[in-house]
């Protein structure tokens, strides 16, 4: 269980009240790529929902039951996590976003060319184009989702050759949790199938196939994939 020093509010704000938790921020950014790493017991500082956690209040079962359809706590914690809001100190979110750049930095580097000399651009060359761009990382969405963007926002500073690829998955209704939770950045179309199973398409650069199948896989043992054209 993270301290309470080191913990931030996670909040959720519906139906005129607000409903708060004490994380660790770092755990809820590796939960928010995949859920089934992080133990809830490490990545809360307290086994509460607050209404306030400054001043020490709590909802009643009934707002609770009201908001999220019940008082479980994991139910509740994922709701707050997943349509809620982070509250970083400045030191915190610096640091994840200079995280979260290097990773974006490395992915265009490894899987991007430059048409002309067919040869990759250098990781430097890449940063300083995103800074001239002024591109904005966002902490808590994913690398997938961040490249495309990020590729967008410097194509007129330097020429990339970047292939992606669309990917339809299948897998058991089951285990839709924690795929939708992985894929859900890059989703362009989803739908359930009459034997109780989930699709759907998503798009992601060429070089990062592997390693998206990859982690999809650890999520759904019955995955079915395939590239389209």
């Amino acid at each position: 269980m993270v301290s309470l020093d080191d913990a931030v509010i996670a909040r959720l704000e519906k139906g005129g009240n607000r409903y708060e938790i004490l994380v660790d921020p770092d755990l809820v950014a590796e939960w928010k790529i995949n859920p089934e790493q992080v133990s809830f017991e490490d990545m809360l500082a307290t086994d509460e929902v607050w209404s306030d956690v400054k001043a020490g209040d709590r909802p009643t079962s009934d707002a609770l039951e009201n908001i999220f359809g019940t008082t479980d706590l994991h139910s509740c914690v994922e709701r707050i996590l997943t349509d809620g809001s982070i509250q970083l100190t400045t030191a915190q979110r610096k640091q994840m976003v200079n995280d979260k750049r290097k990773q974006i930095i490395h992915a265009i580097a490894t899987t991007a060319t430059d048409p002309k000399t067919r040869g990759p651009h250098p990781p430097t060359r890449i940063e300083n184009a995103l800074s001239e761009a002024r591109f904005s990382v966002d902490p808590f969405l994913s690398v997938e989702r961040q490249v495309q963007d990020a590729v967008d926002a410097i194509r007129a500073l330097i020429p990339l050759q970047f292939v992606t690829v669309r990917l339809a998955f299948r897998i058991q209704g089951k285990d839709y949790g924690g795929v939708h939770q992985l894929l859900r950045d890059s989703i362009q179309k989803e739908e359930w199938l009459s034997d109780g199973s989930w699709v759907c398409v998503v798009e992601c650069p060429g070089g990062m196939k592997s390693d998206l199948i990859s982690r999809v896989a650890k999520r759904s043992s019955g995955l079915d994939v395939r590239e389209l054209d």
